[in-house]
């Protein structure tokens, strides 16, 4: 009987194990783009096969800039991931998303300026959609389950990424609540361009630690009230886990994120280079522009 795929874990700050997770075996992957942040812990979850990567390597070592997320994606789906679950801490921009409480995003807005975030160049052009960057059936079910948890859990969420380290001035914080957005932090973006590319069904749990640094009379938000807020939140992230991941595993991909490359490659298969079709033939093979065999 052959194994499904497992599901991908990545864990943020504050999320650098996985409760519950029976651990099988830690691998290093190598990839053509470099380390991951660390070891891909593969193992059992309430039964379920699941790979988890902490995206700041263990004891977070990594700001959001230097995470090498072109590999940690890439180690993923060469592992057999086709599903993967993000979860990162956000600050809050609009009142009603209060720290401690949970959201699915739906929506970004990309202000990196700093970051590797396409497999693709250097000899093979692909132009993926990006109209909806999170998979729908993936949220949905997480917010499905987190209903029935009764967790404090919203989806439809718009999340502005910005470079970081620091966090936000005063003057940013009420410009980015002044667009209408939900949330923001400095990671989840970059990790959704690259799995759709990677064509991963892609959904991510925010935790919202804090109120960014648009309200004047608190003051700025800093590293040591999110971790005061993390230990609640990752508590109630790791619930929904454990309860949502054993329904994927094994189901059928009812969405398009497996086939995003199929109207996305633009360069003609005669002018692709030798070294492109070597270094994506894990992303390419299957329409034609991988190794000649």
């Amino acid at each position: 009987m052959n194994t499904p795929p497992p599901i991908g874990i990545i864990g943020g700050s504050g999320l650098y194990r996985m409760e519950g997770l029976a651990l099988d075996r830690a691998v290093e992957v190598k990839t053509p783009f470099g380390d991951p942040s660390g070891p891909v812990h593969l193992g059992q979850l309430d039964g379920a096969p699941v790979a988890f990567l902490a995206r700041h390597g263990e004891g977070h070592r990594f700001t959001p800039s230097e995470v090498n997320y072109r590999a940690n994606l890439w180690a993923l789906k060469s592992l057999g991931v086709e599903r993967l679950i993000s979860v990162s801490a956000v600050g809050s921009l609009q009142a009603r998303h209060q720290p401690g409480e949970l959201r699915l995003v739906s929506q970004f807005i990309d202000k990196t300026r700093h970051r590797q975030d396409t497999y693709f160049g250097e000899g093979l052009v692909a132009h993926v959609s990006f109209a909806e960057p999170t998979c729908a059936h993936l949220s949905g079910l997480l917010l499905a389950t987190g209903q029935v948890l009764e967790l404090p859990l919203e989806g439809d969420a718009l999340y502005v990424c910005m470079e970081g380290p620091a966090f936000s001035t005063r003057a940013e914080s009420r410009l980015h609540q002044s667009w209408g957005a939900d949330l923001i932090g400095m990671t989840q973006v970059t990790e959704a361009r690259l799995a759709r590319e990677a064509e991963l069904c892609y959904a991510c749990i925010a935790l919202v630690t804090d109120y960014d640094s648009w309200r004047e009379e608190e003051a700025g938000v800093d590293a040591t009230s999110v971790l005061e807020v993390m230990h609640a939140n990752v508590d109630k992230a790791q619930r929904l886990l454990r309860k949502a991941v054993p329904q994927l595993s094994g189901a059928i991909r009812p969405c398009a994120c497996g086939e995003a490359l199929k109207m996305a490659l633009f360069t003609a298969p005669e002018a692709v280079t030798p070294e492109a079709r070597q270094r994506l033939d894990l992303l390419v093979a299957k329409y034609g522009f991988g190794v000649v065999r």
